[in-house]
């Protein structure tokens, strides 16, 4: 079926631990263009089919058994900073966007379609996050509030983190207004290195320049500049500030928006598309 998963070579070292980071590719769903992995119940997907790509991923990423895969915990994702401990293999489905553990031999995961998915690995205690990573879980500190509770939950020390940031939206096409760059720069000191201007040619202007002139001031008219946020490295400079190690950071490279053909696209294709799934796992001790 041509299913495709992705890893972060960090993570991928790490032989007690299952991870990865689906595509588009592969799958039975057909309502978003050919045979897809949508790992999302969408209104255009049938649950069935669904359930059956989830099975895929989980026997692609090594979480089964050779009888049946392992339980996967999910999340009803509500863009938030929402983080739960994982207690029990029997949970039921929780509201927020993130999820800790240190049960083996079941699967956490978060979806996405642009925002971008975090893997938090403790490599000294086996516990490990996924965590749902929009613009607004980015501004309420989603992973380091993530590493604060399995620092609580499991005795994490960030230097003990591997970390692996999936494909999202990158700068390239992520277009915001000022007041998400000023709720940044609310929070983060390194707020102004995160965004970025673009100049966009438009014809109309440039052939009539007159119609768009007006009494006000340089830098206050209309303009053609748009303004860019770069969430992957957002989330990085976040990473970084909590203490995980630079070394220990990999963020995949690839935008969602761009590249329709490999990853689902909430932006690029205007709502009507699939999810693409983060998952992570701590295999059972061999006795």
């Amino acid at each position: 079926m041509n299913l495709h998963i992705l890893e972060a070579p960090n993570l991928k070292a790490l032989t007690w631990l299952v991870h990865g980071f689906s595509t588009r590719a592969g799958g039975v769903s057909t309502c978003y263009g050919g045979k897809t992995l949508n790992l999302g119940l969408t209104k255009d997907d049938k649950p069935e089919y669904v359930a059956r790509n989830r099975k895929l991923l989980l026997s692609a990423a090594g979480a089964a058994t050779r009888t049946r895969p392992w339980p996967m915990i999910t999340l009803r994702q509500v863009h938030s900073d929402l983080i739960h401990a994982v207690t029990s293999r029997d949970t039921a489905q929780l509201a927020g966007d993130g999820l800790v553990t240190n049960l083996s031999s079941l699967v956490l995961a978060v979806q996405t379609a642009d925002c971008f998915p975090i893997l938090l690995v403790d490599t000294k205690n086996r516990a490990v996050g996924a965590f749902h990573a929009g613009w607004r879980g980015t501004v309420g500190r989603i992973v380091e509030k993530g590493l604060g509770m399995m620092r609580r939950e499991y005795g994490t020390r960030p230097q003990d983190v591997h970390a692996a940031i999936g494909p999202g939206i990158q700068q390239c096409c992520y277009e915001v207004g000022e007041e998400l760059k000023n709720k940044f720069e609310s929070q983060f000191p390194y707020a102004a290195e995160l965004f970025r201007e673009v100049q966009e040619s438009d014809p109309v202007r440039e052939k009539y320049p007159m119609l768009f002139m007006n009494a006000r001031a340089p830098g206050h008219g209309d303009s053609c500049t748009k303004l860019h946020l770069d969430l992957q490295e957002a989330n990085r400079r976040q990473l970084l500030a909590a203490g995980v190690p630079e070394t220990q950071i990999t963020a995949l490279q690839g935008c969602t928006a761009c590249d329709t053909k490999t990853f689902f696209s909430h932006r690029a294709e205007k709502g009507t598309t699939g999810r693409m799934m983060a998952v992570v796992g701590v295999k059972a001790i061999s006795k």
